[in-house]
């Protein structure tokens, strides 16, 4: 946060999901960080700092609720001193479009997001990933690590064995049950935390990027999520279809063609290199 405010730069504030650290988005803030921006790269609560620390106290997941998790990115994001650009993956995704409705981000860029109130389908692909957690109650308060075989069929189905196994040894990390207990009720909890304010005002430029094979947040989802947000009538709201991808598109091999669509929603919007504002 400091090197981001000293620099004077617009920040580009990354938002990994469940399963992942901050680490995924080392190549994206990279190509960010060369188009101009400055990255921020924050964890969730209690994040830890590698893999293989996350692997060793998986604990430190649990408990994590959508709520605290937006709560925690929000005031993070209040103090920047320049207004950042916004980009998440999955419950990222979610994150993002909730940060975006609170009027906090001149851009966003929601990547196979997490459904909220509101979204309504529910592809038989998208249960079988969520069953890995939804399928034990007492999950809602644990940390939940995926086997081999449900990474594979959740984020790294569009990739070959190897890419699979190499993506799994490098990024998997435990994860809380509760965000996935949490939206899986949103439609029947008014009083939900999974909920994005879609017609505000002051939302800005929203991209809605989704993966062609993607089990866990596929098609239907991403793009019901968009026809709730191109309600909001201030606002530009978009969505694309990366073919031939999965869930794991941001970290696979194909992630710079993901990041450079991202990239170029946001540089319509928002010129890095555009001076401060004064105060």
């Amino acid at each position: 946060m400091e090197r981001a405010n000293a620099s004077g730069r617009v920040p580009a504030v990354f938002v990994h999901g469940l399963w992942l650290l901050p680490t995924s988005w080392e190549r994206w803030a990279a190509l960010f960080e060369e188009a101009g921006f400055v990255a921020v790269t924050p964890g969730w609560p209690d994040d830890p700092e590698t893999v293989e620390a996350a692997r060793e106290h998986p604990g430190v997941f649990a408990g994590k609720s959508v709520g605290q998790v937006a709560d925690h990115f929000c005031d993070l994001i209040r103090r920047l001193d320049r207004e950042p650009v916004v980009i998440g993956h999955s419950f990222g995704g979610l994150i993002t479009q909730i940060s975006a409705g609170r009027g906090l981000s001149r851009a966003s860029v929601a990547i196979d997001p997490a459904p909220f109130r509101g979204v309504l389908p529910l592809p038989l692909s998208s249960l079988r990933a969520a069953s890995v957690v939804l399928g034990n109650p007492a999950n809602h308060h644990r940390a939940v690590p995926l086997t081999y075989e449900q990474f594979r069929y959740s984020f790294a189905n569009a990739v070959d064995e190897e890419e699979a196994r190499e993506l799994y040894d490098t990024h998997a990390v435990p994860a809380s049950g509760q965000p996935l207990f949490q939206a899986a009720a949103a439609n029947l909890n008014p009083w939900t935390e999974v909920k994005v304010d879609t017609t505000a005002p002051e939302r800005g430029p929203l991209l809605i990027i989704s993966g062609e094979k993607d089990n866990t947040v596929p098609w239907a989802i991403a793009n019901a999520s968009y026809k709730r947000q191109a309600r909001n009538r201030h606002a530009v709201t978009e969505i694309t279809e990366m073919p031939g991808r999965g869930h794991a598109l941001t970290i696979d091999h194909g992630w710079r063609e993901v990041a450079e669509t991202a990239l170029a929603f946001v540089r319509r919007f928002v010129d890095p290199a555009a001076p401060a504002p004064a105060v």
